[in-house]
């Protein structure tokens, strides 16, 4: 039996409380005498304590307004250990932060304390030319690491549509998957994370190497279980991508298509779908046609050899290339940055009155697509992502949504998973309901073993709080 977790109605109890003034003023102290200067003013807190949650109406009247109490940034694994130390000692809780580009709150203070700014921590450690493997710290930006992979050969298997903005600890503690998981599939899977460095939360802290069996709980954990401060990750050869984009008249054929061509010996690094209402809404590549809010848009990121067999592939499916520009030399936007969440950025800032969902749909996909806008028709406007999941190629669905209230969303989520849909919810503030919907019994041993006072993130790792 599915359990169908219910929508987040308040914050999660027990809590640990704020800090006292005493607890911070005794923290500060330690911070000034490790060279680290603490940020108090109003306006630096608020901009290190939220993220872009606002896109779910159920996690902003929560989450607005929860803020640290106090905030430090540091640039070494050195200064970390102090901070930990500290932090232990007098009992404040801390969390970790990168760029704040996620979606669900992972980076909000529900219980105040001290918030770590990691972008100081920016640096590519090392690159093992034969392999590929590599090791940066958090805070390093992905499209500069990319860059810099680039240079070598090399490039990033997995990037947000926020790769421009997010870091590389942010997407490891945060992020699921995203471009490049038509070919590789989600950050979790075995493979992508090789080991890490972290340090643990306890008076006397330790600065750990794990391999990667022993970083797996760390993953996708938002920070609650240890503060990680170098991470060693597989790349993959870099590719010159095209960026394409398809026009169809039908949505039959439009899906027929996004279902066909990752089945195919073409080399596809994303593939999104789009409804004509969506793609309505979009801004558009310098020299891309606007969408006439008639025809679906297909975007595809393919290898060069791809264009000798496209031709053909799209004149069977009944598609139309409207435009192509290698990737990195169109002007404007990136294609990439119209697919995955930044396509739920843009629509709603166009109209706010939208969210959105994820599901992974069942096989095959058209019947339950079916189901879903014959009962909810216009408020579900479909977008589509192409993904590998245990090792079978998936459609993805991150569906916008059209505001009606609480109630109708859950009766939405309910219809989805009844359907054989699989909810990665974001409407909810804990690692497990976001993805898992189970408690992952490991994440909670290596919170128990590395922050054993559970001062990490407090509020957002359900199985300690059930313990």
């Amino acid at each position: 039996m599915v359990l169908i977790p219910s929508l987040p109605t308040a914050l999660p109890q027990p809590l640990s409380p704020p800090a006292s003034d005493a607890q911070l003023e005794a923290l500060a102290t330690d911070l000034l005498a490790a060279g680290l200067a603490p940020l108090r003013q109003s306006a630096q807190l608020e901009a290190l304590s939220a993220d872009a949650f606002v896109y779910s109406p159920v996690l902003a009247p929560l989450l607005q307004g929860l803020r640290a109490q106090m905030g430090v940034r540091v640039s070494s694994s050195e200064q970390v250990l102090r901070v930990a130390a500290a932090c232990a000692r007098h009992g404040v809780s801390l969390t970790l932060r990168g760029a704040g580009t996620g979606n669900y709150g992972q980076c909000v203070p529900l219980a105040g304390g001290l918030v770590v700014d990691l972008t100081g921590m920016n640096r590519l450690l090392q690159l093992d030319a034969a392999t590929g493997v590599f090791s940066a710290e958090p805070g390093i930006l992905l499209a500069d690491l990319d860059q810099q992979l680039q240079a070598h050969g090399r490039a990033l298997r997995l990037l947000p549509s926020t790769v421009r903005s997010a870091s590389l600890g942010g997407f490891i503690a945060g992020g699921s998957g995203g471009i490049g998981s038509l070919r590789w599939g989600f950050l979790r899977d075995p493979g992508h994370l090789l080991g890490l460095e972290m340090v643990t939360l306890e008076p006397q802290p330790r600065l750990l190497q794990l391999d990667a069996a022993g970083a797996r709980p760390l993953n996708h954990a938002y920070g609650t279980n240890g503060i990680v401060t170098a991470l060693t990750m597989a790349s993959t050869a870099a590719v010159a991508w095209e960026q394409l984009v398809l026009e169809f008249a039908h949505w039959d054929q439009a899906l027929a298509a996004a279902q066909a061509l990752p089945a195919s010996a073409l080399q596809l690094n994303a593939l999104c779908l789009l409804e004509a209402a969506v793609a309505a809404q979009l801004p558009w590549p310098q020299g891309c046609p606007e969408a006439d809010g008639r025809s679906h848009r297909l975007l595809l990121l393919a290898a060069p050899d791809a264009l000798l067999a496209l031709p053909a592939l799209l004149t069977e499916q009944g598609g139309a290339l409207v435009w192509q520009a290698p990737q990195g030399q169109s002007r404007g936007i990136p294609l990439r940055e119209l697919t995955w969440n930044h396509t739920t950025l843009h629509v709603r800032s166009r109209d706010p009155g939208f969210t959105y969902l994820q599901l992974l749909l069942p096989q095959p996909e058209a019947p339950a697509l079916a189901a879903l806008r014959q009962r909810w028709g216009a408020d579900l406007l479909w977008h589509l992502e192409a993904v590998r999941s245990m090792g079978s190629q998936r459609l993805a669905c991150l569906p916008l949504v059209r505001w009606r209230g609480a109630e109708a969303l859950q009766a939405l989520i309910d219809h989805c998973c009844a359907l054989g849909c699989v909810l990665f919810n974001p409407h909810v503030f804990n690692v497990e309901d976001g993805g898992l919907g189970v408690v992952d019994a490991d994440q909670v041993a290596a919170k128990a073993a590395y922050d054993p006072a559970g001062l990490l993130n407090p509020g957002k790792l359900r199985g300690w709080l059930e313990r």
